[in-house]
């Protein structure tokens, strides 16, 4: 399964969100230490969320950033090496 599918699978189960969207960003990285893959591949290293979610009510943007890395610890220990998290509520979306 590719990286970009794990984390929508990931964030879809954890967060049941409104809105979802994930974005390859690491064609922009190439060259870049982290944008080979611990396998030896390139790309699928670096992703851009955007969610919208009620579990995110009165949590801080810190806190909303750590639920979200939490739920996608295994794919950071697999070579996942930045991602950029846009976490909004309902009512901020």
């Amino acid at each position: 399964m590719s990286v970009a599918r794990a984390i929508h699978e990931k964030l879809t189960a954890a967060f049941a969100p409104s809105v979802l969207e994930v974005t390859d960003d690491s064609a922009r990285h190439a060259g870049h230490a982290g944008a080979q893959r611990a396998d030896g591949g390139v790309g699928e290293t670096h992703f851009s969320v955007r969610l919208v979610s009620a579990r995110f009510e009165g949590k801080s943007r810190v806190e909303r950033q750590r639920l979200v890395y939490a739920a996608l610890d295994a794919e950071f220990k697999a070579g996942l090496h930045a991602l950029s998290v846009t976490a909004l509520t309902p009512a901020e979306a």
